[in-house]
């Protein structure tokens, strides 16, 4: 439950946390526990819909644009409650049934739109809402929006300020690799940062494919000045694993 992640998360030392399910707890009361422990909730991501029936997210789903309106509500009156400046729009999975090329451009359509709306509302309250590219080769073979370049393609024809992109490296490296240059070229549009180290998206310092402490490096020259989110599963407890942190940044998380 996320009531008691914030408390665990101030006790290893976080100063922020993200949220991805909290829509079976009382906003009010999770506020109560964020104020007590003093930390800043950076993230929550919007309702995911039916996941009993398949849904991950409802953004670019034709014939749910309803559902998704009341599910962005949902998520901004959890964010306002919480103070929580970003908010995740979840794409969601092409339907079953149906093939990936057969729906992509009214998948497409239908992201834009909603994207557009939600720009329009966030705008109103100063919360920026962010697209995330989630690998279809490993994690969720149906999802929708699944690169960089497709999500930068989106996020030009949206064409509004406050939607950024979600950039999580783990997913970004199955996809498509080419890191040094996808960060360089789509940094203007990168508005949060997550990490986890490949193959096993464990720590960032673990063994894998991805040399982190020269892609923070990387981040730090262009300019990165948003939260770096860790998306992994630790290989053993959360504080045993957090050497890392120590070892890039000094123990500031």
């Amino acid at each position: 439950m996320f009531r008691y992640s914030p408390q665990a998360a101030a006790r290893a030392g976080f100063q922020a946390v993200e949220a991805a399910w909290l829509y079976d707890s009382d906003p009010g009361e999770l506020r109560k526990v964020t104020e007590q422990t003093g930390l800043e909730v950076a993230l929550i991501n919007t309702p995911p819909g039916d996941l009993k029936s398949g849904d991950l997210g409802l953004g670019a789903v034709p014939g749910r644009e309803q559902d998704f309106r009341q599910g962005l509500a949902l998520a901004i009156n959890f964010a306002k409650t919480l103070d929580c400046k970003r908010i995740h729009v979840m794409a969601g999975r092409v339907p079953a049934g149906l093939q990936r090329s057969a729906t992509s451009m009214e998948m497409e359509a239908t992201f834009v739109q909603n994207l557009r709306y939600a720009a329009d509302v966030l705008a109103k309250e100063g919360i920026l809402g962010l697209i995330e590219p989630i690998n279809t080769r490993v994690t969720d073979p149906q999802y929708f929006l699944d690169s960089p370049h497709q999500a930068a393609e989106i996020l030009q024809k949206v064409d509004r300020p406050n939607i950024k992109l979600q950039m999580d490296v783990y997913h970004w490296q199955i996809m498509d690799g080419n890191l040094t240059q996808n960060i360089q070229k789509y940094f203007p549009l990168i508005g949060h940062v997550q990490v986890a180290q490949v193959p096993d998206r464990h720590e960032p310092d673990s063994p894998g494919e991805v040399n982190f402490p020269y892609l923070f490096n990387l981040l730090e020259k262009l300019g990165y000045q948003g939260y770096v989110g860790c998306e992994y599963k630790p290989m053993g407890s959360t504080e045993a694993g957090l050497d890392w942190v120590r070892k890039y940044w000094g123990g500031k998380k």
